[in-house]
């Protein structure tokens, strides 16, 4: 029973840091495809 649990706490874990980590991907990869195309720095 709790080897379940443990699979399933670093599963939730591990689709949590990919989550963040592809988040701040698009947030970066956003904040240039806007600098190329305007020339200024995204709005907050």
């Amino acid at each position: 029973m709790s080897n379940d649990m443990v699979k399933r706490l670093v599963w939730s874990g591990l689709l949590a840091g990919i989550g963040a980590m592809a988040s701040i991907a698009t947030t970066r990869l956003a904040a240039v495809i806007w600098r190329r195309m305007y020339g200024e720095d995204p709005p907050e």
